[in-house]
């Protein structure tokens, strides 16, 4: 027995030496767990997230890196093994089987364009006279910042041009009426909110969204990007006070993204309510609710409105017109039977939510035609105990994944099934394209032919341009033979 442990010993000690032999043979490579490290839009003057990468030698033998340098340094600062002096990355001894931790993260100075611009730099590992690289590539972009250390109040009108993309840090408040033109993106960073109290003016096209989204572009994981991520803004709020005046909200074709609260329209108000249009839009993958409505008169239509931890749509008090929308909270399904918020009972939350019970808010008058209403819980819409003096509205032309509509005016309605599985092309949270949903109809979805003729003609285009047919499709999609 003794032996055999000798031997064994004997054994170890030899592949310890083997190891620590150095070998200067210049077949001998290094293997990296990526040949190349890509940052995608990273805002001028300010850093970026760090990525890892593993630097192996996975040779017998040990090997010697003679110099790990950069080819100019400009944009890319790295980290070997703690040690991020270039001058000290020299003379690195690595033992065969063994590897060492790469850091990377980009800087880069104000550029001469607004548009995003490709900057690249390369890491090269000597090995035995040998060159190996990693390749840096990252995506530049000038930001216009909007900062203030306890928030920005801007008391005059103003107007967010599409030059350059904007960068909020924290809160703003706009008292005088705000335009925001077509193409223009706005990165909101972490708790950054946006508060107008005047008319509100965003008009983007098809080809050239408005878009409101989290400031981060990298990885949240190796295979899911930041954008999947909800929560990392807070919202945006559009605010009327108690004054007799008109306001206007004019929202067409855009995009508000992975907040807390995507849009929130409040007054104070019981008589002249202020006015909302909101068309075209996509409203996706907030931590609490998408939209809410408090004493508005709001005309919805053509919009995407989903993936929400709460509700989808909130409404109570006033008069709202939903026409050709997609409503679907499919947040983290097939988990959405678990409740993310201890503040709210899972057996309430829905897709939408009708509150009709605060006497201090004018009547709610809620109506919804032609709209795809469903979720991956079995009751998605929830109407508060709907009584007469306060709650009035239809629901006609609708699938609806819910219980049958205990109101006066609910007909023409589609019930769906225990499961609807088959009403979208891509439901699924764990899917491939970095769990990507699509809301376009499934080829043999149930929502297909089942809206109203007359109610599809003051929208006879569907939110992707496509002409809506004689019999049109529930949804804010018309569903398009491939």
């Amino acid at each position: 027995m003794k032996r055999i442990v000798y031997i064994v010993l004997l054994a170890l000690g030899m592949v310890a030496c083997q190891q620590d032999i150095v070998s200067d043979d210049p077949t001998l490579q290094l293997s990296f767990s990526h040949d190349s490290v890509l940052f995608d839009t990273v805002f001028t003057e300010m850093g970026t997230s760090t990525k890892c990468v593993m630097v192996y030698n996975r040779n017998k033998n040990a090997i010697e890196i003679a110099q790990v340098q950069m080819q100019s340094g400009k944009y890319f600062h790295i980290n070997l093994d703690g040690e991020n002096a270039i001058e000290k990355l020299k003379n690195i001894t690595l033992r065969g089987g063994d590897s060492l931790y790469l850091f990377v993260r980009a800087h880069i100075d104000p550029l001469d364009k607004n548009s995003p611009v490709l900057v690249e730099d390369s890491i090269a590992f000597d090995v035995n006279g040998k060159i190996q690289h990693i390749r840096l590539q990252a995506y530049g972009q000038n930001v216009k910042k909007i900062r203030g250390e306890n928030g920005l109040m801007i008391l005059q009108n103003m107007t967010m041009t599409n030059e350059k993309p904007y960068l909020i840090y924290d809160t703003v408040a706009v008292a005088g009426n705000l335009n925001v033109e077509a193409g223009t993106t706005i990165y909101m960073h972490t708790g950054a909110m946006i508060y107008a109290y005047g008319n509100v003016t965003a008009k983007g096209t098809k080809d050239a969204p408005i878009i409101f989204r989290g400031d981060r572009t990298d990885m949240l994981f190796d295979s899911v990007p930041y954008r999947m991520a909800s929560g990392q803004w807070d919202g945006i709020y559009l605010i009327h006070d108690k004054s007799s005046l008109p306001t206007t909200y004019t929202l067409d074709y855009v995009d508000i993204l992975s907040g807390n609260i995507g849009l929130y329209v409040y007054s104070e108000a019981t008589g002249i309510l202020p006015r909302l249009t909101l068309t075209n839009s996509r409203v996706h993958n907030h931590s609490v609710y998408g939209l809410v409505l408090q004493n508005v008169d709001a005309t919805v239509a053509n919009c995407e409105i989903s993936n929400c931890a709460s509700y989808c749509v909130y409404l109570a008090g006033g008069k709202h017109n939903f026409v050709h929308n997609t409503i679907a909270a499919y947040y983290g399904y097939p988990y959405t039977d678990l409740n993310l918020h201890t503040n709210i009972l899972p057996e309430d939350v829905a897709a939408v939510y009708i509150n009709n019970l605060s006497k201090n808010m004018a009547k709610t008058n809620s109506s919804f035609y032609n709209c795809i209403i469903t979720g991956g819980r079995k009751r998605n819409v929830v109407v508060a105990t709907p009584l007469s003096d306060y709650y009035e509205g239809r629901f006609e032309g609708n699938y609806l994944r819910s219980d049958s509509l205990d109101v006066a005016y609910a007909k023409n309605n589609v019930y769906a099934t225990d499961s609807d599985s088959c009403v979208f092309k891509n439901i699924y949270y764990l899917s491939k394209e970095y769990h990507y949903y699509d809301f376009h109809l499934d080829s043999l979805s149930p929502a297909r032919s089942i809206g109203d003729s007359i109610v599809a003609l003051s929208y006879p285009q569907d939110r992707a341009g496509n002409r809506r047919k004689q019999y049109p499709d529930a949804g804010c999609y018309e569903y398009i033979e491939e």
